[in-house]
């Protein structure tokens, strides 16, 4: 196994981006030689003793083997991934090729948290929040106990897929429950805008998708679920006469009736993509793979 290694020492880097080798030596043991890219010449090799998630640090867990027994846990994201570009998805997650990511949105977090508040104090009474109330939704909160898990980051709602023998999870931020039982999957969005909150736009077809796949993940789990799902958008205003130190929103609820019955075909062909020894094309519509394409041409 080849790859690149960063060390670091009291919070800085003190080694990064050095090539090297991995050798499984057995007892649980290891060796890195590290060296250069271009050439098979190491340094002195460098023994090590691998965390306890089958042979990489902690903080990079090891990729797809092809055949592998051991069940491969999927973030709903990295279906998206896959949904946008299989060539990242296999750079990532057969690889190892960590696919760039994204700086935290820590406001939209801070909305997300306070919306959570404001239902869970509705939800620990069994009432219905005025919003439902004003959009005419005979649902209110639901309860569970394994709620807090379903929400939590990296831990979510778990089905394991006999089929692909695939872990999936998925962290939401909300259910509704109405009278006939069923689960109503809500997710909290943040924006600021001018323009009417809709779904239509082009972009917003993964905030679709995404509900679908919680729709799934419940129903995998053997629950009840409804189609419709709900978009909580908190709109920060932008027509005060001043900050002040605040942001006022107008928070709107959108319906959503999804459909789940792309996720079966999904995951058969995203197992077919990891089980293969060829790198799919470059995504045509896929910014990072543009991006490196036209960087190749740079002389």
């Amino acid at each position: 196994m080849k790859g690149y290694l960063f060390l670091y020492k009291r919070g800085e880097v003190v080694l990064s981006w050095r090539y090297y080798k991995y050798k499984e030596m057995g007892n649980n043991q290891g060796q890195m030689d590290f060296g250069n890219n271009n050439n098979n010449e190491n340094s002195n090799p460098v023994k090590i003793k691998p965390a306890a998630n089958n042979g990489f640090s902690s903080w990079r867990r090891r990729p797809y083997e092809p055949g592998q027994k051991a069940p491969f846990a999927l973030s709903r994201s990295k279906v998206d991934m896959f949904l946008k570009c299989p060539r990242c998805f296999y750079l990532d997650q057969r690889l190892g090729i960590k696919h760039p990511s994204m700086p935290a949105f820590t406001l939209n977090t801070a909305v997300d948290y306070l919306l959570k508040k404001e239902f869970d104090a509705r939800r620990a009474n069994g009432q219905a929040h005025p919003l439902m109330t004003a959009y005419g939704i005979d649902a209110i909160p639901a309860q569970h106990n394994e709620l807090e898990i379903w929400r939590e980051n990296f831990k979510g709602i778990r089905v394991l897929h006999p089929a692909t023998n695939f872990e999936l999870f998925g962290a939401i931020d909300d259910l509704w429950i109405n009278p006939q039982g069923e689960y109503h999957i809500v997710d909290y969005k943040a924006t600021s805008t001018v323009k009417e909150i809709t779904l239509d736009d082009q972009w917003k077809q993964w905030y679709k998708i995404q509900a679908e796949f919680y729709q799934w993940l419940l129903r995998a789990r053997g629950f009840s679920v409804n189609d419709v799902a709900y978009f909580v958008f908190a709109n920060a205003v932008k027509d005060r006469k001043a900050f002040d130190g605040k942001l006022e929103f107008a928070v709107t609820v959108i319906e959503y009736k999804g459909s789940d019955k792309w996720v079966e075909k999904t995951l058969a062909e995203m197992k077919n993509c990891l089980e293969s020894a060829n790198v799919p094309a470059l995504g045509a519509n896929c910014e990072h793979c543009q991006y490196i394409e036209k960087a190749k041409t740079i002389q």
